[in-house]
């Protein structure tokens, strides 16, 4: 209690010594230094597991080995989610964006951690998977809980969530604009311009960190050996192509597979072991789909490809350039097989990393094919980067964030033009045939999406659960008209729901539609419930979604619909009920924008 009180004294002497503006701006300074930090530790931490088991001295990371690391990392992960965290784990991006949806931007104060640890088992022993997805939910949750601990409004805490992954991205590639660019593209859209400040604060932050603490060699960094040359536009148009149609591919075989493993959802360990020894199986015939993959991104753009299958049984081939060509093409389509072994099998990463691997294979792979078959010399290194750039963009449906990204850690902006090409190509492409993003298209088909539209995102936030209304007394469909009266009596409502034995909602008895019959007094014992009720316009399911209970009541007239759970009956919701919920989260939420 005297903690409470402390709290409470401290934050009423924040508010009343700062103005709102200054509170904003030195939390978006704090949470860019936790969340940076966190990254930061989670990058260098699994990047030191990586080097113990593959490369510090006496390390026997050879052969058959590669079937038991990633297979161990998967399972410690399972059971740590299961033990520690009772199962009740969000995975990445999609978790956010729901809890910003559908949970007033309030994350768990576990999820601070947790995903530290669960994606440095998984990604530390091999898993296929990036860093980038569990860096973003940590970087949110801290800037969630930071914004609660304040007592922020749900506008400046999800801002402040926000500003936490911003910070986390700009961290571990030291990208700071693609830190904001992402948080705009990914997480959030319905923000003012007075919102680009405190994002560009945390993202700087975080990235000061990195340039202070993170070594080069845990870094994504490349300089580039050969400047933009305009002759190559009509390539870069045909690379743009390849990555929309690669992105497609990406999208819809994790799919998938993650569907092929939601049977043994309540078989978890025998789900770990089948993905993780399919995924071992990958990573002894292909090291390069070993952890996240930065390395072997590193050995292409450094133009030495046969080093890719140096622990392969296929290291001989490297000779013949059109097999090593196939083989860094084949390379790029498995790592997202590998990455949907490694994520739907129980193990925690994201795809932010393998995007950016498979971009770099098929680029290169494609500037190759170009050179072998025309005889030129198109700059592979340059293809292969920007290809990160295109399949970046067709997976995470951002463009702005591909571009950003690669002209930073290229170190400038020689290669705007050629990533500008192949981000839009892509990014048309991929609109057509997947019109939600990877991380977003299961939550779009449960309306769990924020738009531009405010007036749809406060309905977003709304819980059926809380309006519904379940003072409407129910009518035996096989009552008299004389029962009926009785309840009528006992009512303060003018619609009585009618069901059967089962409780099963059968049709409505609105009182105005009765009203001269009550009058007939010699029929009050022949005239049935069943004889008399209509049936409802219009069905609300228990789980609907706010902005499809208000179609129905724009298309029905009605302002009140009965609400039902598998047919039963369960109570009403009212058009203006919701109303009322939607003002109120406007004038608590949006008041002092």
């Amino acid at each position: 209690m005297r903690y409470l009180l402390d709290k409470n004294w401290i934050l009423s002497k924040l508010h009343s010594h700062l103005s709102k503006t200054q509170l904003i701006f030195a939390l978006s300074i704090i949470v860019g230094l936790v969340s940076g930090f966190a990254a930061i530790s989670l990058k260098t931490i699994v990047y030191y597991i990586h080097r113990l088991l593959t490369i510090a001295p006496g390390s026997y990371f050879q052969g058959y080995i590669y079937l038991i690391f990633p297979l161990a990392g998967i399972l410690l992960t399972v059971t740590f989610i299961k033990v520690f965290m009772k199962n009740k784990f969000g995975k990445g991006s999609a978790h956010i964006i729901y809890t910003i949806a559908r949970k007033s931007s309030n994350v768990e104060k576990q999820t601070m951690y947790s995903h530290m640890i669960s994606s440095a088992l998984t990604v530390g022993f091999g898993g296929s998977a990036g860093l980038e997805a569990p860096i973003v939910v940590t970087g949110s949750a801290i800037g969630s809980n930071f914004g609660q601990v304040f007592q922020l409004t749900y506008r400046d805490r999800t801002l402040m969530l926000a500003c936490g992954a911003a910070a986390g991205i700009a961290a571990v590639f030291d990208a700071p604009i693609a830190g904001v660019m992402f948080a705009l593209e990914v997480l959030i859209v319905d923000m003012s311009l007075s919102s680009f400040i405190p994002l560009i604060v945390s993202a700087a932050t975080g990235a000061l960190l990195s340039k202070i603490i993170l070594r080069e060699s845990i870094l994504l960094y490349f300089t580039l050996k050969q400047p933009f040359n305009y002759e190559n536009v009509p390539f870069y148009i045909g690379l743009g192509i390849l990555t929309g149609f690669v992105s497609i591919y990406y999208i819809r075989t994790y799919l998938k597979i993650e569907k092929l493993f939601r049977p043994l959802d309540n078989h978890k360990y025998a789900r770990a072991w089948i993905g993780g020894l399919l995924l071992g199986i990958m990573i002894l015939l292909f090291p390069p789909l070993f952890g996240e993959g930065y390395q072997s991104i590193k050995i292409l753009a450094s133009l030495h490809p046969e080093e890719l299958l140096q622990n392969s049984i296929f290291s001989r081939l490297t000779s013949n350039e059109w097999i090593l060509l196939l083989v860094v093409f084949g390379i790029g389509l498995l790592k997202v097989v590998a990455a949907s072994l490694t994520i739907g099998s129980g193990g925690n990463g994201g795809n932010f990393a393998p995007s950016l691997f498979v971009g770099a294979f098929v680029g290169f792979a494609y500037a190759k094919l170009i050179n072998n078959l025309i005889g030129i010399s198109i700059p592979l290194s340059n293809f292969a980067i920007v290809g990160m750039a295109g399949i970046l963009c067709g997976v995470m449906h951002a463009p702005l964030t591909g571009i950003f990204l690669i002209a930073e850690i290229t170190g400038g902006y020689e290669l705007m033009i050629p990533l500008m090409i192949v981000a839009a190509i892509t990014f048309v492409i991929v609109k057509r045939f997947e019109p939600y993003s990877l991380d977003k298209k299961e939550l779009a088909g449960k309306g769990y999406l924020m738009t531009q539209n405010r007036d749809k995102n406060i309905l977003s936030l709304l819980d059926i659960s809380e309006l519904i209304e379940k003072d409407y007394i129910s009518v035996d469909s096989h009552a008299s008209l004389i029962d009926l009266t009785t309840i009528i009596a006992h009512s303060k409502r003018n619609i009585f729901p009618v069901v059967d034995t089962d409780n099963r909602l059968i049709g409505l008895i609105a009182l105005d539609q009765i009203r001269e019959i009550l009058f007939e007094l010699d029929s009050y014992n022949d005239i049935l419930a069943l004889e008399v009720m209509e049936a409802p316009a219009a069905l609300v399911q228990e789980n609907e979604s706010i902005e499809s209970i208000m179609q129905k009541f724009e298309s029905t007239s009605c302002w009140n619909l009965p609400v039902v759970k598998d047919g039963k009956y369960v109570g009403f919701v009212s058009k203006s009920g919701i109303l009322a919920k939607y003002r109120e989260h406007l004038r608590q939420n949006f008041s002092e924008e």
